[in-house]
């Protein structure tokens, strides 16, 4: 009686990375989405620069937006941008509707880590889902 063995780890190893690029493309969109609805709304610009990129190959995913105010909402700005680095005077400012300001900054609204917070545990729940179900 001969034994034969059966090498399956290129198929397995495929289907454990096709599980992965799945979860990544579910976590970062839900991410994207939810981002976005933490966005303060004027003009809706920051709200819909909000994307992400999945990054096959490295096996991650991006969530960002090129909008530079999407990076004053996140952090803040003068005396009230996040890490105490911001300008200590007032300035003044024309706004997209051609009105003028004058302000001290603007207090960080924190969307992007707000969406991470509020998400991380379901996220670590559905890839614990996910993975989990690899060996049935």
């Amino acid at each position: 009686m001969a034994v034969v063995f059966e090498d399956n780890s290129m198929r397995v190893k495929e289907a454990i990375n096709q599980c992965g690029i799945g979860w990544l493309y579910e976590a970062a969109g839900e991410l994207e989405a939810q981002v976005k609805r933490n966005t303060k709304v004027d003009t809706g610009q920051t709200k819909g620069s909000w994307e992400y990129s999945v990054n096959e190959d490295e096996g991650e995913a991006v969530i960002g937006s090129a909008y530079e105010n999407a990076i004053w909402e996140e952090f803040g700005t003068g005396e009230y941008a996040l890490n105490h680095d911001g300008r200590n005077k007032p300035w003044v400012y024309k706004d997209v509707h051609g009105n003028w300001h004058t302000t001290r900054g603007k207090k960080p609204r924190r969307a992007l880590w707000h969406a991470y917070t509020s998400l991380k545990s379901q996220l670590i729940n559905s890839a614990d889902e996910k993975f989990g179900g690899l060996g049935k």
